[in-house]
């Protein structure tokens, strides 16, 4: 077998070293604190222990200790003896996130404050990069005449965080910045620590995993946090200023009332392999949505009444619009605003009533609600607000109508009624069973799963094209046929209810035809969505989104749309749903089939293909992102992978899932969430408005050389994940794959089928199973070895690709991305791993065509980039992996030892816990699970 290298190269030095005090200051004070806790109420044993264990990983790190050593500390010890030392080092590792998010914050306002240039990935620098690009008005305004950014919060459930642990983080992070930013007396400071102190026992005594599985109902409500905890805050303010800075530069762009962050959601609509959602479970998520946007628009109302107590003897004049809003009652005359807002809150309150039933008004509400009529939309609360605005405007400084009025204004254009789009998503096989058991019973097709794929689109369409439904009322139908119309049923219910804002996207999971678009089709037609108007042309308010998951799926991606809009009817239906067809990318799937660079240039080809194909049609092109957390399911910073798009594949519009621990790391305060979102915006703009590819004349070249490369590389990682013969066997014994299963962090099984092929298993668990063990195999394997066959001994071939490293954003992107992989792979530990696996002979063959894949990839990185530090373009990464990895060095070696004990036998509900505390622990350390 190959030498393991403990860890690949970081090369730390103290350049730098003073920036990065004030994080380690924050560090050691947290890291002291939580040591009190620990001491003061698990005892002196359980501190040595840690301390023990703390002090013997930085030796490992510092080449001074054996591995060996620091594992013996845990052969011994009974499973409730280490469970204390799991969970010191999981929540460390909680407070060591926190303490790098404070230091972000700080030096971005370091460089603030010393006036340096916007940094990139700011909207200032997008903004000074599109002047001096000389962008017109017309270019912007037509760019982004279908402008929209809109995460999606995903119901994927690798966030592993329970409410109350996120609470005590984000008051952690208030008195944090308290302390760093204000004058204490001594008491005060005194005060602060046992503050801090008390928030950090919280931590350790609150359990940091569930004892019950999650349900969707405990997803929707973990989705929904974040809009109290920061998109109502954030998104309605950066709208504004988004819309307001290019109306000032770009005055003739007629961006009129453009709202660009938009929010979507997974949670409650996606079926695709989740038994679990119901009809019901779509009308709770929906309502559920539905209730935040209105209950935050009545609090705001009812704050704006105590805020504008303007009395009509001291300010004037006072419009007649705003007189007439406040209607006869003269209890407020004097107050005219209050009276204006008198009337807005009554009518929301009936709104409120009417939508979601009088259990979501308060005793007060209904009172208001029964003396008023409830608006027909949130465009009529939208021109209420606006009279008011005006009102406001003529008689005192604009800044107060800027201030919580502006807000309110802004959030209603961004949340509506309904708060967030929910997508609908499944299957094409669910969907081809269900409409062969319709056409059969309504006697249009006794044999639909037998005829090819022509005869199928001819027999969608006639459906498509008739007023006449397949079904009528009392159809016997399967269970399945039932409950998925039962989904529909309620998707349209919610449309009705709440607008078509509510549900605005049907997503077909594994859409590898047209008649799988058609299908889709079909099934919102029974319930319907989907309708012809008077002149017979099509009308469907949600849009059908094929999600090209597959590598020979992205492949054929621009034939499927193509062929799509040769119908037609479908193209009729496109073009009343503002020309714009809306492609999902999936980034897991492709990367499970084909491998990290297979994957990464299959997607960059079918979008390049798709922006031809929706070019020669004539339609615009919106492409949803499907990435995960981590690099190996499309993660990576936002930012570089937004710009590292080909040319006219970002059209002023962006969709991209946010996934698990992702969403909390980005949005679960005001200031990240602001970051991040301005970051998605940033890049939107400048892959939209600039030439970011860099290629040139030089294009199709490079993509012939990528071709190539990829080939190379699908070659590699299928001989070992798909031709090695025990390969399956190997990944479940030598990663707790099976033990994830009982991790209660999701509503979902792991696999779609019940089967053990790799092709069926989700890729939560693929990703998740592979960066427990630290191979961190989905994010680089095969790519060594493509360069090093592709290179051979040409060093032409070789300066070739450091050219396109210099200058092709995608490729340095693909390096990039893959270096900080590698960077936390550490094939050290995981030999420890790899000794779980029975089967000698099966251990050795697999385990070494691993590393000697590493090694591969380690030299072919080094020969391209010109250096062996995987992290030199990313120093902040650098010294936390640095500084923070010998803290997972325990957990490691604790959850080997555990695995170890589990499979000889040792079952019980407390060593299960210990497991899924050390996955919860080496998740929250390394900022990413799956």
């Amino acid at each position: 077998m190959s030498t393991l290298p403990m860890i690949a190269r970081l090369a730390v030095d103290d350049t730098g070293r003073a920036a990065t005090e004030p994080l380690r200051e924050d560090i050691r004070y947290l890291g002291g604190l939580l040591g009190q806790v620990i001491a003061d109420h698990a005892g002196t044993e359980t501190f040595d222990l840690v301390e023990g264990s703390r002090r013997d990983a930085f030796a490992i790190r510092d080449r001074e200790l054996s591995r060996d050593q620091l594992a013996a500390r845990y052969v011994d010890p009974d499973v409730a003896e280490l469970l204390p030392v799991i969970r010191a080092f999981s929540n460390f590792a909680l407070l060591a996130n926190l303490a790098e998010d404070l230091h972000r914050e700080r030096r971005r306002r370091i460089h603030l404050r010393a006036g340096h240039a916007p940094q990139p990935s700011s909207l200032a620098a997008t903004f000074a990069a599109l002047t001096d690009a000389d962008c017109t008005d017309e270019q912007v305004g037509a760019a982004l005449t279908h402008g929209a950014v809109i995460p999606v919060i995903t119901a994927h459930p690798t966030e592993t965080r329970r409410r109350s642990v996120f609470d005590a983080q984000n008051r952690i992070t208030e008195l944090m910045r308290v302390r760093a930013r204000t004058e204490l007396t001594p008491d005060e400071e005194r005060s602060l620590d046992r503050e801090i102190s008390e928030q950090i026992l919280r931590l350790w005594q609150t359990a940091l995993i569930r004892l019950r599985r999650l349900t969707i109902s405990d997803e929707i409500t973990t989705g929904l946090r974040y809009y109290d905890a920061s998109f109502f805050e954030v998104v309605p303010r950066l709208n504004r200023d988004v819309r307001r800075s290019l109306s000032a530069a770009y005055p003739r762009a007629d961006l009129g009332d453009l709202s660009i962050i938009r929010m979507g959601s997974w949670i409650g609509g996606d079926r695709d392999g989740n038994p679990f959602v119901t009809g019901e479970v779509v009308t709770e998520a929906t309502s559920a949505a539905a209730a935040a946007a209105l209950r935050h628009h009545l609090d705001e109302v009812h704050e704006l009444r105590q805020e504008l107590a303007m009395s009509a003897r001291l300010v004037s004049p006072i419009t007649d619009d705003l007189r007439r809003l406040g209607g006869p009652d003269h209890l407020d005359d004097d107050e005219p605003f209050r009276a204006a807002l008198r009337v807005v809150r009554a009518r929301l309150a009936a709104t409120g009533r009417t939508l979601l039933g009088v259990d979501f008004l308060t005793a007060t509400e209904l009172e208001w609600a029964a003396t008023a009529t409830a608006y027909d939309g949130p465009d009529e609360l939208s021109a209420d607000l606006d009279v008011i605005d005006a009102a406001l405007r003529a008689v005192v400084d604009g800044a107060i109508a800027d201030n919580r009025l502006g807000a309110l204004r802004e959030a209603v254009r961004a949340f509506g009624f309904h708060l967030s789009g929910l997508d609908m998503r499944q299957n094409s096989e669910t969907h081809e069973d269900v409409i062969a058991e319709l056409l059969a019973w309504a006697g249009a097709c006794p044999d639909y799963r037998g005829l090819d794929e022509d005869a199928r689109v001819r027999l969608l369409s006639a459906e498509l094209t008739s007023r006449r439904p397949l079904l009528q009322e009392g159809a016997a139908l399967s269970d399945l046929a039932n409950k998925e119309l039962g989904v529909l049923e309620a998707a349209a219910d919610a449309v009705s209810r709440f607008g078509p804002d509510a549900v605005p996207t049907y997503i077909i999971s594994m859409c590898t035809s047209v008649s799988d678009l058609l299908e889709a089709l079909v099934l919102l037609k029974e319930v319907g969505l989907y309708r012809l108007d008077p002149q017979g042309a099509p009308r469907c308010t949600v849009r059908v989104v094929p999600l090209l998951e597959t590598i020979e799926d992205l492949q054929a991606g621009a034939d499927i749309l193509t062929a799509a809009l040769d119908l037609p009817f479908y193209r009729q239906l496109v073009d009343a749903q503002q020309g714009v067809q809306e492609i999902m990318l999936g980034y897991s799937d492709s990367n499970k089939d084909g491998g990290y660079l297979a994957a990464n240039w299959a997607l960059y080809r079918a979008e390049l293909d798709l922006v031809t194909a929706a070019a020669n049609a004539d339609i615009a092109l919106r492409l949803f992102h499907g990435r995960g957390g981590t690099v190996g399911r499309g993660g990576g910073p936002s930012y570089d992978a937004i710009l590292a798009q080909p040319p006219g594949a970002v059209q002023g519009a962006l969709r991209l899932t946010e996934q698990g621990e992702i969403i909390a790391a980005k949005y679960a305060e005001p200031v990240g969430a602001r970051r991040n979102l301005e970051t998605l915006v940033a890049a939107t703009l400048e892959s939209t408005l600039l030439d970011t590819e860099g290629l040139g004349e030089d294009s199709p070249r490079a993509y012939a050389v990528l071709d190539e490369l990829a080939a190379l590389a699908r070659e590699s990682y299928s001989d070992l994940v798909h031709r090695t013969p025990g390969f399956v066997e190997y990944f479940t014994d030598s990663t707790p794959l099976s033990e994830i299963g009982a991790l209660n962090i999701g509503s979902r099984p792991t696999s779609r089928k019940q089967t053990t092929a790799i092709s069926d298993l989700r890729a939560i668990p693929w990703v998740l199973s592979w960066t427990q063990c630290r191979v961190m195999l989905p994010g680089w394997y095969g790519t060594g070895s493509a360069f090093q066959q592709w290179i051979g001994d040409d060093p032409d071939r070789l300066a070739q690709l450091a050219d396109y490293y210099r200058r092709w954003p995608f490729f340095r992107s693909v390096m990039s991305n893959m270096a900080q992989v590698l960077a936390k792979s550490d094939l050290g530990l995981a030999a420890r791993y790899a000794d779980l696996v029975p089967d000698e002979a099966l251990r050795e063959r697999v385990f070494g065509m691993i590393c000697d894949e590493h090694a591969r990839t380690l030299d072919m990185y080094a020969a391209i980039t010109g250096t062996d530090d995987l992290l030199a373009d990313n120093n902040a990464l650098k010294r936390s992996v640095y500084n923070r990895f010998p803290y997972l060095e325990p957990l490691n070696l604790m959850q080997v030892e555990l695995l170890r004990r589990f499979r000889a036998g040792q079952d019980s509900p407390r060593i299960r816990r210990a497991i899924q505390l050390t996955m919860n622990g080496l998740a929250t350390a390394l900022r990413n699970s799956g």
